[in-house]
């Protein structure tokens, strides 16, 4: 039997650590559409809660850059990042590697947990 939870979609938990895989999600984010790096932060708040700061960020932005992963190209005043065949390439090896690592947990978790976003602001995060 599944529980039903209540969760509000902006904080992470306290107990753990959720900030891990922000190269994983740029790649992701950045595989469904070209984005500059205020447009990818908050793609990522949207899903985790909170929003990588500036300085979060762009430093991953420019490691995957100087990886070859992504390339900008400058639009007016914004940089509008996207994938190069070496980040498609990384981000199917990324996807392989999270299904191995956590694959078998989020199908555990869908059975054990049914989980109900609740919409409003009052979040304090």
């Amino acid at each position: 039997m599944s529980k039903k939870i209540e969760v509000a979609p902006c904080c992470p938990p306290d107990c753990c650590d959720m900030r891990g895989l922000l190269t994983f999600q740029i790649l992701w984010e950045l595989d469904r559409e070209e984005m500059n790096g205020q447009q990818i932060a908050e793609k990522i708040a949207t899903r985790r809660g909170t929003k990588p700061t500036p300085g979060t960020i762009y430093p991953a932005l420019k490691e995957l850059k100087n990886g070859g992963f992504i390339a900008g190209e400058k639009i007016g005043r914004q940089i509008v990042y996207h994938l190069t065949p070496a980040g498609e390439k990384g981000l199917a090896e990324s996807s392989r590697y999270f299904l191995q690592a956590f694959g078998d947990i989020a199908e555990d978790i869908k059975v054990k947990v049914k989980i109900v976003v609740v919409k409003g602001d009052d979040c304090e995060c």
